[in-house]
């Protein structure tokens, strides 16, 4: 305890100074406590002691034990290598007894083999020269198996010798095989009754000789058999084209023939397999001599014709051998062209990738097969293109043809075509369309059931000069505008009128085209499955569908310049209102109803024959061209008073309004959204000019500069003259107007009308005015927007009956933009 410790103990044991009468008592006790601490040190130390010395005494005895350990196992191990040596001295001699007992008996019976080879080299001697087939065959290999364990003994020259008799012997049994098979197929065997048999025991003894007698003699027999082919067809009679068909039929007949004969040979030596092999290889040969020294271009029956037969024949070996079968699925993928079913279901789209990841690894494994040697027995030789790849670089006459039947289908098709749909149809594509694909697909059977290398490329290619002109002939029967003379007398140059079919025929082209192009590309992709790999990266029918889209752009342009000149009388009869002495404003005008009526007649019809898609490009292009045509056509118009103008801003919102519902009377709202807001843009353009033209003169140049910003000093001119400005008053506002010196700030865009413009910048912000005089009449910023504002809500929100109200209100007081606005 600290100092501070034991002195607050001491308090609390002696609290209070009678409580020191404990003192005496305490003490005892604690000396009582000092000297039974100092017994305890002491027999620790005692006992410590104690265990020290014993430990030593331990120590002491585990190191003598470590000791006698040691010199036992000392003992052990001298022990141990003196019986092994007493061991070794016993079996040296039992050793060499063993040695010896091995050598003798390793040769006993090499000894023994020998005298075994002996006998059976002389035997497989005498069994060869009495041709004894059958017991030489088993005996070869006897003595091939005997052989075998004299490998190591070559050097010696009692085995070399053997050897070498051997070897003679094994050439002379070739020789006499060789020998007997040259007489089958002489007509000895049908005199000979045992000659097949003979010949049957003969094969046993090829298959124990060395493989490559098996090849030569194989080899022999079917070139020998193809001797006589190659005589009768090489003459001049039958080295023809036309009689392709009878080389066929003569190998046919000659394998029918010597079925029964052939049957000597084993069956592992695939005869007439490796015979059909042959055959086509010389077939080939002499048909490409054939087709070479033609003189002139060989006739297309003929060629197809000899094609055909050729292409049965190889189906025929491919299916007898097996090995190369044709894929069956290639009808499929052509069908698959210009099918309308556009929703699959999930089982239909998986069995459909399932197939090509089969197709797929087929592919793979015959890549791995293809280093095997095809001629080889079992390999799976592919007959199929052995003899008709031939015929593959003068299939060019082929194609001609092809290409000019399609050309005069395609100019049948388009000169019966009537253009026009039956009612109730589902696409509303012109027949000629469907017709021409389906002309093209029996085209691909055709082609692809004869070769699928570079001749159906080449057939690929013509599909696209087809579908190229076709494109072009619906391109020739969109209507056109007016040309020459009297087109350019009555300023109809270049104009289109389109009738009502005129705008069906449209609409039908632009199906046919739509559908021509989907279907050219199911048409790639199906070409692209069934051609050979190697043109398969080739095959693109991206030019043909740009043909298509190019169609189908033109079409819609058409269209809509269709209408805009069906809008002209009314644009006509817009510029001959009298829009400066209109004396009140009433409802619409008469041209807004005749643009109402055009586009009712049209739109309905559009909509119902288009996809939403061309649809909606068709409703741009009509946004996109009447909105600003309506706004120039403004500026043709003569004065306009302010009546005037305030006439024309209503029917500029109706012809908006009327725009904006051409969606829902065409049936199709899927887009209205956007078309809405390009509408609201394009018409805002004339809503403002009408406000410029509306504004009074002295804030005429400001309003113009807030609500036209992107205005040319000619339109500001131009809204001059329609105001009904002299050209002496006109001067002044100009000369200002040039000086870019405005009265207000020009706003880098016009603010949407009919929405609340922003807050005037502070006075000290104002262009100082440049002519102090009229300092009183040109208002400020703020006083042109919010007539602006005024006149678009007026219009656009509560009609023009809302307007006239704002303006009498105006009247009855002395200051304010509305008063400002129509003061004279």
């Amino acid at each position: 305890m600290d100092k501070m410790s034991t002195l607050e103990y001491i308090n609390q044991m002696f609290p209070t100074e009678a409580s020191l009468s404990g003192v005496e008592p305490l003490m005892q006790k604690i000396q009582s406590e000092i000297r039974r601490v100092d017994a305890g040190i002491l027999a620790a130390v005692r006992q410590q002691s104690n265990s020290g010395t014993k430990a030593k005494e331990d120590l002491a005895a585990a190191t003598h034990a470590v000791e006698e350990l040691t010199y036992k196992i000392r003992e052990i191990k001298t022990k141990a290598e003196q019986s092994e040596m007493m061991v070794q001295e016993i079996c040296r001699d039992i050793k060499k007894l063993d040695f010896a007992k091995k050598h003798i008996t390793t040769t006993i019976t090499a000894l023994h083999r020998l005298t075994m080879l002996v006998s059976a080299v002389e035997q497989l001697q005498i069994m060869a020269s009495k041709r004894q087939y059958k017991e030489a065959a088993a005996q070869l290999e006897a003595v091939n198996q005997l052989c075998s364990h004299f490998e190591a003994y070559r050097d010696i020259p009692k085995i070399t010798e053997l050897r070498e008799k051997f070897k003679s012997i094994k050439q002379i049994l070739k020789s006499h095989v060789f020998s007997d098979f040259s007489s089958l197929g002489t007509g000895k065997e049908s005199e000979e009754t045992n000659l097949l048999q003979h010949l049957s025991d003969a094969c046993l003894v090829v298959d124990a000789l060395e493989p490559s007698v098996k090849e030569e003699l194989v080899n022999n027999f079917c070139s020998r058999e193809l001797t006589s082919y190659e005589q009768i067809f090489e003459g001049a009679e039958l080295a023809k084209l036309d009689k392709t068909e009878r080389r066929y039929a003569w190998i046919k007949r000659r394998m029918r023939t010597n079925e029964e004969i052939w049957k000597i040979f084993p069956t592992s030596w695939l005869v007439p397999y490796r015979l059909c092999i042959q055959f086509c290889k010389k077939t080939r040969k002499q048909l490409e001599g054939i087709l070479d020294n033609m003189k002139e271009k060989p006739d297309v029956a003929t060629l197809l014709m000899a094609l055909q037969r050729t292409l049965e024949f190889e189906d025929e070996l491919a299916e007898k051998f097996g090995g190369g079968t044709q894929s069956r699925e290639i009808g499929n993928e052509i069908e698959e062209i210009g099918r309308q079913n556009n929703s699959q279901s999930a089982s239909d789209i998986r069995k459909k990738y399932e197939k090509k990841l089969a197709a797929h690894q087929g592919s793979e494994n015959e890549e791995k097969d293809g280093n095997k040697d095809l001629s080889a027995p079992g390999a799976g030789f592919n007959f199929h293109g052995i003899i008709s790849s031939c015929f593959e670089p003068h299939l060019i006459v082929y194609i001609e043809l092809e290409e000019k039947t399609l050309m005069e289908n395609l100019e049948k098709l388009v000169q019966e075509e009537t253009w026009d749909v039956e009612e109730g149809s589902q696409n509303n594509v012109l027949s000629s369309s469907m017709q021409l694909f389906l002309i093209i697909k029996r085209s691909l059977k055709r082609c692809s059931a004869l070769t699928k290398s570079q001749t159906l490329y080449n057939l690929f290619k013509v599909f696209q000069r087809v579908l190229k002109a076709y494109a072009t002939k619906l391109f020739g029967r969109l209507p056109k505008g007016g040309t020459g003379i009297v087109a350019a007398a009555t300023g109809m140059d270049g104009q289109i009128k389109t009738s009502d079919r005129d705008e069906r025929l449209i609409c039908y082209i632009v199906n046919s085209a739509e559908y021509c192009h989907k279907t050219s590309g199911e048409l790639a992709e199906s070409v692209s499955k069934i051609i050979d790999s190697q043109f398969a990266d080739r095959v693109d029918m991206s030019e043909v569908q740009d043909e298509f889209s190019a169609v189908i752009t033109k079409s819609l342009v058409t269209l809509v310049h269709g209408l805009e000149t069906k809008f002209d009388a009314e644009m006509a009869a817009m510029t001959r209102v009298p829009w400066g002495t209109l004396e009140s404003v009433g409802d619409q005008s008469g041209y807004v109803n005749g643009i109402n009526m055009i586009l009712s007649s049209s739109i309905p019809v559009l909509g119902s024959l288009l996809s939403p898609i061309y649809f909606q490009f068709f409703l741009d292009k009509l946004a996109s061209s009447v909105g600003p045509r309506f706004y120039m056509n403004i500026f043709k118009c003569k004065q306009i008073s302010e009546t005037g103008a305030q006439q024309m801003l209503l029917d500029t919102q109706a012809v908006k309004t009327i725009l904006l519902e051409i969606p829902s009377l065409g049936r199709q709202t899927s887009g209205a959204a956007g078309y809405s807001k390009f509408v609201s843009r394009e018409m805002s353009k004339a809503e403002a000019l009408l406000k410029v033209i509306l504004s009074p003169v002295d804030s005429v140049a400001d309003t113009y500069r807030a609500l036209l910003p992107e205005g040319t000093p000619m339109e500001f001119q131009r809204i001059l003259e329609l105001k009904g400005l002299k050209k002496s008053d006109q001067q002044s506002i100009l000369d200002d107007f040039n000086k870019g010196s405005p009265a207000i700030s020009q706003p880098s865009s016009a603010a949407p009308v009919g929405q609340s413009m922003a807050p005037a910048p502070p006075a000290s912000t104002v262009p100082a005015i440049s002519n102090p005089a009229s300092a009183g009449f040109i208002a400020s910023r703020e006083d042109v927007l919010t007539r602006a504002a005024a006149l678009g809500r007026g219009a656009a929100t509560t009609g023009f009956k809302r307007f006239l109200a704002l303006t009498e209100a105006a009247k009855d007081r002395k200051d304010g933009p509305f008063r400002k606005l129509f003061n004279a």
